[in-house]
């Protein structure tokens, strides 16, 4: 009898669900946009044995639903919708895609450098509303990227890859702060480690890739925006919850920094009366990191393959907890 995999919120292309289908059982949930309050979603989740998807809050209370559950297959690299510790206390593995997205991110998030220092989204609609009647006057000028100094806190893979960007293709000063120094990326990419309040100081752009935890939550406040001081611009595409919203919308309001390109928020969607999306010196995206054709599909490739050799009883390519619940 083959294993049942529950499948939830992004539906597979159809090769990869046919794949999957080889080894497994599939019961289809990608239908529903909240499956957690779809009972037909909570039987099935009570004797499958693994699941598939994505975006689903993976709390304790959903775990204890699924007594059988011995693997998660997530098609994304972040895993704060999963409760970590409630997984490890069952053996159950958790996948994840980390390597399938980092350049597209690192692309997304090299976008929101160049659109804020020079004001593309501001000044485009500037256009469009007509008001280019004369030639571009100071107060439009934007900020140059070239031979500025960028500070990067979390230097994982997909840091690296911005500073590759911008060292090697922008002749960047990059800097960076990590729980731990990488002497691999300082020889490879040159960069160079600053304790966190010296790398506020010292940035032009300050870029964050961090994820949410209780260690970061609110990391940037307004301490931090005060230290960066009021030319700099602020980046974020790790977690909205590394942010104090309201103390960034008061330093943008009031000219603590210069401006800032925010690819996450602490809800998203983003309601539509939140100032973020309204100042003229924010640029505020979707959420878009990842959003290409290519690397989704090649998100939830891998997150296919994790699932197949983990059923198999083979280690995953990226086995997120592979350690904590006991594996060598």
């Amino acid at each position: 009898m083959k294993p049942k995999v529950i499948s939830f919120n992004r539906p597979l292309e159809p090769e990869l669900k046919q794949r999957l289908e080889q080894h497994a059982e599939l019961l289809d949930f990608t239908y529903t946009k909240t499956p957690a309050d779809d009972p037909a979603f909570i039987e099935a989740l009570a004797t499958a044995d693994a699941a598939i998807g994505s975006s689903l809050k993976f709390g304790a209370d959903l775990i204890e639903k699924a007594p059988k559950l011995k693997i998660v297959s997530s098609v994304s690299a972040g895993v704060d919708n999963f409760d970590v510790a409630a997984l490890n206390q069952r053996g159950i593995l958790l996948c994840n895609t980390p390597d399938a997205l980092t350049e597209t991110v690192a692309d997304a998030g090299f976008s929101l450098i160049l659109s804020t220092a020079r004001r593309v989204v501001e000044l485009a609609n500037w256009v469009r509303d007509g008001q280019w009647q004369k030639s571009l006057t100071p107060e439009r000028f934007g900020k140059d990227v070239h031979h500025a100094t960028l500070g990067i806190v979390g230097m994982g893979r997909i840091g690296a890859a911005i500073a590759r960007r911008a060292h090697f293709g922008f002749k960047m000063k990059v800097l960076y702060h990590n729980r731990s120094q990488h002497q691999g990326y300082e020889q490879e990419i040159g960069v160079e480690y600053r304790s966190f309040e010296d790398l506020l100081k010292e940035s032009d752009f300050i870029c964050t890739t961090l994820p949410y935890s209780e260690q970061t939550a609110g990391m940037f406040g307004a301490e931090a925006f005060k230290a960066m001081g009021e030319d700099a611009i602020f980046i974020n595409i790790g977690r909205g919850g590394v942010v104090d919203e309201p103390a960034l919308i008061e330093a943008l309001k009031n000219g603590t920094i210069r401006a800032a390109g925010l690819d996450v928020f602490s809800k998203e969607p983003l309601p539509a009366d939140n100032p973020l999306a309204h100042l003229d010196n924010v640029v505020a995206l979707p959420h878009i990191g990842s959003a290409t054709a290519a690397t989704r599909f090649a998100m939830a490739e891998l997150a296919v393959d994790n699932l197949i050799a983990a059923l198999q009883g083979k280690r995953p390519q990226c086995p997120y907890n592979w350690k904590q619940i006991g594996n060598e």
